[in-house]
């Protein structure tokens, strides 16, 4: 794994992370105590994360295919799949509230004890 690469897989953790985040925020004005991932949530991360390692696997052949001439590189690739995966899921999201499907729900609070 070159140093191109180290960087690429960095820049997807923060996608991810990007992704997290902002989708988090949506749900901040519900929040009576932690939020957790609800079944639609774990499957719109899993979701993402497929679709970052299928952008990170198809990047060189991509790069080879659609500019063979001009030599792109894969991480140029890569980076443009990842960035235009974050805004794919920012429409995703937006079509899950549509749909009134939360991505996280409030966790159940244990009963309070004196």
């Amino acid at each position: 794994m070159g140093p191109q690469d180290v960087t690429t897989a960095i820049a997807a953790v923060f996608i991810v992370g990007m992704i997290w985040l902002r989708t988090r925020m949506h749900y901040a004005h519900r929040r009576v105590g932690a939020l957790k991932l609800a079944r639609a949530g774990w499957l719109y991360f899993a979701a993402a994360l497929a679709a970052l390692a299928l952008g990170w696997l198809a990047a060189p052949i991509l790069a080879r295919s659609v500019w063979p001439v001009s030599g792109a590189s894969a991480t140029l690739v890569r980076v443009i799949w990842f960035l235009a995966t974050y805004y794919l899921f920012i429409a995703v999201h937006r079509a899950l509230q549509s749909q009134h499907i939360d991505v996280f729900t409030a966790a159940e609070r244990p009963p309070h004890r004196m």
